[in-house]
């Protein structure tokens, strides 16, 4: 009796192991391949997302606004790499309307009270961030 149970068992176990390496074996729903490419994209878009950031920080307009707000930006630029989601975005949007004066080729930026509000935005943005 013993020796029937442990044949049926021993059977159980190898029918059920077979079934899961078959379904181990089965295609996933999106291939590695996409997978690879699809954090590719995204990490080249926060890269992109910080770089504008950076270049909005690196503008005179807003280095006079962070001086006279007696912000250090040495910090505020460094904080950027600390940035992500929903932060990285807000900042990112807020660096891409302040640079689009600059895009085409414009020599000369105008200060407006729109972009003094959207350099004081990143610039709290990435305090409280950082914080």
């Amino acid at each position: 009796m013993r020796m029937l149970r442990m044949s049926v068992v021993a059977l159980l176990v190898t029918f059920t192991a077979f079934p899961s390496l078959a379904a181990a074996e089965q295609r996933h729903a999106v291939s590695p391949g996409a997978l690879a490419a699809a954090v590719a994209n995204h990490a080249a878009k926060q890269d992109a997302d910080r770089e504008m950031i950076r270049q909005a920080l690196s503008q005179p307009e807003v280095q006079q606004v962070a001086s006279a707000a007696g912000l250090d930006l040495t910090q505020v630029t460094a904080a950027v790499a600390t940035l992500s989601g929903t932060e990285l975005d807000r900042a990112a949007a807020a660096a891409r309307q302040l640079n689009e004066p600059l895009v085409g080729g414009a020599s000369t930026v105008v200060i407006s009270t729109t972009t003094i509000i959207i350099a004081l935005l990143i610039i709290i943005l990435i305090v409280i961030a950082v914080d």
